[in-house]
């Protein structure tokens, strides 16, 4: 019997890539071109292989006009990542298109670049490794480039997952106190201590440092906006790994430039992979290009969640085991 035709968005690692080829007919993308960011070329492929499913990624055009015009083959999208924010759910749903992800298997990882950038921010590392590159360190001095510890510092998690909890576990090794923010409590043994609020104005003049977690969409888009940053002390960081589109950029590089925010990290960005301008000439901000789950250990793993969910539906007729909508 004919394998069945997976056409791959992207380039995949090398053994990610090994493992589709013995199991599918898969049509790759070896030089990681980028037509995946257009609807219509992903529907000429999918048409002329007769795909009978989709392995895409963040970034990829699956909005509702290619969802809708996708050959009748296409019977399953799975994607490398835990957000569907490239996927309208809905088009797929009416199409009977299933929808699978990778969840559990990044949270760690994702929440290590976090703790980086909270990291970096906090202890000017960006500003002190660009000063070294360009030759302009002429030796340490005894107020050159000083930080704040996060030792005693309290940390607001604004969406307690499993991301969210990794940092607050890594977090305490800082001794950091916890408090977090979240659609509803959870359980005490998830929370460990850690302080839950139920209103933004008490989560937010609470915390030193804010780490943001909430997935994207309408209703969270420019969730941090110049009221809700008005509430955070004077001098607070402000981390985001979660959705760039969750930020107001124009109102986080004010408060950034008035001195109200001391500094922020942020590993997302609104209409990525361009980079709000602002941004780019502020030392007190640490940039990074979307880093969150980028370790060999976790796209290995995030590979074989696409297989799995691949594998079920089209080879043994079954329920994806990840599946998303």
């Amino acid at each position: 019997m004919a394998k069945p035709v997976v056409l791959v968005t992207r380039k995949l690692p090398e053994g990610v890539q090994d493992r589709l080829a013995a199991m599918f007919d898969a049509r790759l993308n070896p030089a990681d071109e980028t037509w995946y960011r257009d609807g219509a070329e992903i529907v000429r492929r999918a048409t002329e292989t007769g795909a009978a499913g989709i392995l895409c990624a963040a970034g990829d055009a699956l909005n509702v006009q290619t969802i809708a015009a996708l050959p009748p083959s296409v019977r399953i999208l799975a994607t490398f990542s835990v957000g569907t924010d490239h996927i309208d759910l809905a088009a797929a749903r009416a199409r009977g298109i299933a929808v699978a992800n990778t969840p559990e298997v990044l949270s760690f990882a994702t929440a290590e670049i976090a703790f980086t950038l909270m990291l970096m921010a906090a202890r000017r590392a960006g500003e002190g490794e660009r000063m070294v590159r360009a030759g302009a360190w002429t030796g340490w001095a005894p107020t050159q480039l000083m930080g704040v510890t996060l030792e005693g510092k309290t940390l607001g998690i604004l969406g307690f997952g499993r991301i969210g909890r990794e940092l607050a576990q890594m977090a305490r090794g800082m001794r950091m106190t916890i408090h977090y923010r979240n659609r509803s409590r959870v359980a005490p043994e998830l929370e460990q201590g850690a302080v839950y609020h139920d209103n933004d104005d008490s989560f937010l003049g609470a915390i030193d440092v804010l780490s943001m977690h909430i997935p994207g969409g309408a209703e969270t888009r420019k969730w941090l906006d110049a009221t809700r940053i008005a509430k955070l002390k004077r001098g607070a960081i402000v981390v985001n790994t979660g959705r760039g589109t969750t930020v107001d950029d124009e109102a986080l590089v004010a408060a950034l430039r008035s001195g109200h925010l001391r500094a922020a990290g942020l590993d997302v960005y609104d209409g990525e992979p361009k980079v709000y301008p602002g941004y780019m000439d502020l030392e007190n901000v640490a940039l990074l290009p979307h880093l969150g789950s980028a370790t060999i250990e976790t796209r290995d793993a995030m590979g074989a969640r696409c297989i799995e969910n691949l594998e079920a539906l089209l080879i043994k007729g079954q329920e994806p085991p990840y599946r998303a909508a």
